[in-house]
């Protein structure tokens, strides 16, 4: 097979300087999908001079555009994005593993995403006037652009984690160089295409495929990146983090959940709402196999309805059709990665080991069950009697894990979902409406949803509290992180101060 050449660097797309390449495995039969350019040290560095320059220049230069202009290529690139919606979706499932109709479903939340901040960066003032208190003086705050931005990505949602970083890098006026996770590369080097095409000037828009080491610890480090964002894992994102802070970079993190389901009995009061709140359970738990940061991954229930409920949950879950994300009727692709396979494995043994109880799951399926048999696949688990001193409680599993924990009361119910060093999203499911309200204000985390769980507003911000990270996506806030404020103090009448007698 040949490679395609995935490093962009100053308009020109590249093979590594190295010469070396990487195999992007197929996830579904573990066969090899497309050989790609495995970037290095010297290729950052390449990438982030491009970005440095494109940045720089005069007075055309990206950041010195029109904010009309700089809106209304965002605008083309969310109509590229629906033309070649189908392609991306593809792409997106063969490579990460989900289904194809999440693929869909992603490529739709990244057009979104540009068109969101489009209009945003449209629609503001020319800048914040302060009162001096005094006609003499006219005082404004203004926004400017951050400068060169180093992204980086994970990946279970690549396409979708590049959007939330380049569309308001974009606008803002910024340049960046993006480094996407070297296990799912290829939908982020079809958004760079479609940058590309969109008319986007040469060097403002760069990436580099490879491995965190070295080419995302370079660019943490790198003197002349202003900004640094990565999505990602706790490890791996506060070593890169650390090493930003110490070069004096602004820096944005978002570093996943551990995240709490809590469903009151007053839920499950009628047929139909003990068939919502267990739907929506497998939703947050099993959606792309829970290879997701927001995963409801700890159901907390009350104890009065845990045995009818746990028991139903886990019907449901056995049934769910594991298989290639192309094939119609599949609901769950396998897991990314042997690697994350084996992960998940440890994580369920551990759990049994420490008294767990399995009420489904908790192995991969028979070769009969499931094609491509080859693939990384693991049955949707549901691991009952649960409690915080375990593993698979306190870490981010990112798989098809669901645990189960009770309370009899709110306060303990409350004290439960909180009781994590993470806090990006949780979910409260009541009838009572003053109740859930009530819960949902006592939560730590960045997101919460009352009565379903999952759904996201492009213009409402992400993200987390703890160790969920530093800082927010989308929204308005989701624009600052890539401008700085100025003040500007204009004299209307200046004269001599007097201040020193001579």
């Amino acid at each position: 097979m040949s490679s395609i050449e995935t490093i962009h660097v100053d308009g020109v797309w590249l093979p590594a300087a190295s010469g070396e390449t990487r195999e992007v495995l197929d996830p579904a039969d573990a066969t090899t999908l497309q050989l790609v350019s495995e970037g290095g040290a010297e290729d950052a560095d390449a990438a982030v001079a491009a970005a440095r320059r494109a940045f720089d220049g005069g007075t055309g230069a990206w950041p010195r555009t029109a904010v009309a202009e700089r809106s209304a290529l965002l605008r083309r690139v969310a109509d590229l994005l629906q033309r070649d919606r189908e392609e991306i979706a593809l792409i997106e499932s063969r490579d990460t593993g989900k289904t194809l109709e999440e693929g869909r479903v992603d490529v739709d939340d990244v057009t979104n995403a540009f068109r969101y901040f489009a209009d945003l960066v449209m629609n503001e003032s020319g800048g914040r006037v302060v009162d001096a208190g005094s006609p003499d003086v006219h005082s404004i705050v203004v926004h400017e652009p951050v400068g060169v931005c180093a992204l980086i990505t994970p990946w279970n949602y690549p396409l979708l984690q590049a959007s939330w970083k380049i569309a308001p890098a974009l606008a803002a006026g910024n340049t960046f160089v993006i480094k996407p996770s070297e296990v799912t590369p290829l939908s982020t080097v079809h958004l760079v295409k479609l940058l590309v095409e969109a008319g986007l000037p040469a060097g403002v828009a760069n990436i580099v495929t490879g491995a965190g080491l070295p080419v995302g610890q370079r660019l943490a480090e790198h003197p002349d990146v202003d900004l640094f964002s990565f999505t990602g894992g706790l490890v791996s994102g506060t070593k890169a983090g650390a090493a930003a802070v110490s070069g004096a970079k602004k820096i944005a993190l978002e570093l996943g959940g551990k995240n709490p389901n809590v469903v009151f009995a007053d839920a499950c009061a009628t047929d139909e709402g003990f068939d919502t709140a267990v739907d929506q359970a497998l939703n947050a738990a099993f959606i792309h196999s829970g290879q997701v940061c927001s995963a409801g991954a700890r159901l907390i229930i009350e104890e009065s309805v845990r045995d009818r409920f746990v028991s139903e949950l886990a019907r449901r879950a056995e049934k769910i059709k594991l298989g290639r994300g192309t094939e119609d009727g599949v609901e769950c692709g396998p897991l990314v990665s042997q690697q994350q396979l084996d992960k998940v494995e440890a994580y369920v043994a551990s759990a049994l080991a420490e008294g767990a109880q399995l009420r489904c799951g908790g192995t991969r399926p028979k070769p009969s069950d499931v094609r491509p048999a080859t693939g990384y696949f693991y049955a949707p688990t549901v691991l009952d009697g649960c409690h915080r001193e375990m593993k698979v409680i306190r870490e981010e599993t990112f798989g098809p894990i669901l645990t189960v924990e009770t309370f009899s009361t709110e306060d303990e119910a409350v004290a439960l979902a909180n009781d994590t060093e993470y806090g990006l999203a949780g979910a409260v499911f009541s009838g009572d409406t003053a109740r859930a309200r009530r819960v949902a204000a006592r939560l730590r985390h960045g997101t919460v949803w009352i009565n379903d769980y999952h759904p996201y507003l492009p213009q409402a911000e992400w993200g987390g509290f703890g160790k969920s990270g530093i800082g927010r996506e989308l929204g308005p806030a989701g624009l600052d992180e890539y401008r700085e404020s100025k003040h500007i103090y204009e004299n209307l009448r200046p004269e001599p101060v007097r201040w020193f007698a001579g």
